[in-house]
């Protein structure tokens, strides 16, 4: 589960304190339904824009990175790609996780049958609501349309 920091206590920073609006508190858990108000300049902003679209060039550090590891881990591409992705299910991950790493395992051979077999392999170990909320983001980075109701 993930953590989050005691509502009053964030509450009680001054600036963020002013920037929000408090739809709910309890049990340590803050609803916020209003973004904080920030100067951002437009270097910053591009450079989030580009992050949360995965750009290869503001990332390079993270490829080779993940090359390395690829080589040290001794599974081959594909299945270093696979167990990438089976970490994301388990970790409740981002939705931009999904399009980065699913990008990777197709660039890397697997196919999208492979990434049934990941959810339904992971599946008892992480558990019903982790493998349906992980079906949608994998069916979105794959560039299929979600059905009604999702």
């Amino acid at each position: 589960m993930k953590q989050r920091a005691p509502a009053a206590a964030i509450v009680e920073r001054g600036a963020v304190a002013d920037s929000i609006r408090m739809a709910r508190a309890t049990e340590g858990i803050l609803l916020m339904n209003m973004s904080a108000r920030a100067d951002i300049d437009e270097a910053a902003r591009t450079a989030l824009a580009e992050l949360s679209l995965g750009d290869p060039e503001l990332l390079g550090e993270g490829l080779e990175m993940r090359a390395q590891m690829q080589r040290q881990s001794g599974l081959d591409p594909r299945t270093f790609a696979l167990v990438k992705i089976a970490a994301l299910i388990a970790l409740d991950a981002p939705p931009a996780s999904y399009l980065w790493q699913v990008g990777n395992a197709l660039d890397d051979g697997a196919t999208p049958e492979d990434l049934i077999g990941v959810l339904r392999a992971i599946a008892p170990q992480v558990g019903g609501p982790r493998t349906v909320a992980a079906a949608p983001e994998l069916m979105v980075a794959l560039g299929l349309a979600l059905p009604d109701g999702v």
